[in-house]
C-alpha cells in the first residue's frame, strides 16, 4: 500500500506538467541529469504544460505583451515571464529563454552594475537586481559578466549591518526589510565555488537579520497577513515559504530559530499529504492590492498557474523541498 507520501511523489510526476515531474525528479529524488526519466521530462517541458502556454504567447523578437517596457505591465511582461521559466527548469538551451534573458540583459542591466526597469535607470534595484540574479544563474548564466556584476552590485548594496531594502533602491544606508529577500534567493542558486570572501560575509549577516527575526517577527511585534500564506508567482513578494526555502538552501535548516516557520508549514499541509495555494500575488491584504483597487486604470495584472485555495504542485514541490534539506540537515 503507497503510503501519503508515495502518493503525493505520484501526483507531482504526472505527466500534465513535466516541468514540476522534472524538477521533482532533480531536487527531491535526486536523479541525475543522465537519467532517461530525466531527459525525458526536460524534453517536455516545452511541449505540455505551463512552460508551452507562456513560451506561445512571446513575440518573436523575444518580449512579452510590450516590446518598449520589459518590466509593465505588472505581471505579464518580459521580466516576470523569466523568472517564472526560470522555476520551471528552462534553460539558456532553450533558445526563446535566452532570446528573452539576452533582450532583459541588454536592456535593463544599470550603468551601476545593478538592474533595474530600463537600463536608463541612475542606479540599480534591489528587488529587480536580486530576481534578475537568481534567474540567470538557474537559466544558465552564472559565468556571465552581467551576472557577476549584479552578485558585486547585491554585495556594495547591502545594508551595513546585514540585510537589504527594496525601498531605497537598496542602498548601503537603508534601513533592512524582511520583504527584499531577493537577493539572499540569488546567492542560495549561486555555485558556492563562485563565492568570494565578500559574498560569503553579506549571506552571513543577511541570514543573521532573518533568523533572528525568526522569518518573520516585525519590529514592533505586529504580524503582516500575507507572510503567513503561500503564492506561487512570488514576483518579489515574501512569505515564510519563500524565507524556509531560500534559508534552507543556503544551509541554516538546523537552526532552531526556524521552528515557528516549520510549525506552519506542517500545520498548513493537507490531510492527503498536499498544499494548497493559499493566493497568488499581490496578496488581497497587500499594500499593492489597495493601490490597485484605488487606481484601477494602473492595476497589476494577476498571473497564476494553478488556482488559489486548491492543491498546489508548485507550492507542494517547494514544501517537500524544504522538508527533505531539514531532515538531511
Amino acid at each position: 500500500m503507497l503510503t501519503k507520501d508515495d502518493q503525493v511523489i505520484r501526483w507531482l510526476l504526472k505527466e500534465d506538467q513535466p516541468s514540476i515531474k522534472y524538477l521533482t525528479l532533480r531536487e527531491l529524488l535526486g536523479k541525475t541529469q543522465n537519467d532517461s526519466e530525466v531527459k525525458h521530462a526536460k524534453e517536455n517541458v516545452t511541449k505540455i504544460g505551463w512552460a508551452k502556454d507562456i513560451l506561445e504567447k512571446q513575440a518573436p523578437e523575444g518580449h512579452w505583451v510590450r516590446e518598449r517596457s520589459l518590466f509593465q505591465p505588472k505581471y505579464t511582461a518580459t521580466f516576470w515571464m523569466i523568472l517564472i521559466l526560470s522555476d520551471l527548469g528552462l534553460t539558456k538551451e532553450e533558445p526563446r529563454a535566452d532570446k528573452a534573458a539576452q533582450l532583459w540583459m541588454n536592456h535593463s542591466q544599470t550603468k551601476d552594475g545593478g538592474f533595474g526597469m530600463t537600463g536608463n535607470a541612475k542606479e540599480g534595484h534591489l528587488c529587480i537586481t536580486g530576481n534578475t540574479a537568481r534567474a540567470l544563474v538557474k537559466l544558465g548564466y552564472e559565468d556571465h559578466p552581467k551576472t557577476r556584476s549584479a552578485f558585486r552590485w547585491l554585495v556594495e548594496n547591502q545594508a551595513e549591518k546585514g540585510g537589504w531594502s527594496c525601498w531605497n533602491f537598496g542602498g548601503r544606508h537603508a534601513g533592512r526589510d524582511l520583504d527584499s529577500w531577493e537577493p539572499l534567493s540569488a546567492f542560495a542558486v549561486y555555485p558556492r565555488q563562485k563565492w568570494t570572501r565578500s559574498m560569503k560575509l553579506a549571506v552571513e549577516r543577511a541570514a543573521e537579520f532573518y533568523l533572528e527575526r525568526e522569518l518573520h517577527i516585525l519590529p514592533k511585534g505586529e504580524r503582516y497577513g500575507p507572510w503567513y500564506r503561500f503564492h506561487y508567482p512570488n514576483h518579489y513578494y515574501y512569505d515564510l515559504l519563500v524565507g524556509l526555502n531560500v534559508m534552507a538552501a543556503l544551509g541554516y535548516s538546523n537552526d532552531k530559530r526556524l521552528g515557528f516557520a516549520l510549525s506552519l508549514l506542517k500545520k498548513k499541509r493537507r490531510s492527503d499529504g498536499r498544499w494548497n495555494l493559499d493566493a497568488i500575488n499581490p496578496d488581497p491584504e497587500s499594500g499593492q492590492a489597495r493601490s490597485d483597487k484605488e487606481h484601477p486604470r494602473k492595476a497589476s495584472i494577476h498571473f497564476a498557474l494553478e488556482t488559489p485555495r486548491k492543491p498546489s504542485k508548485m507550492i507542494t514541490l517547494t514544501a517537500l523541498k524544504v522538508l527533505n534539506r531539514i531532515e538531511q540537515g
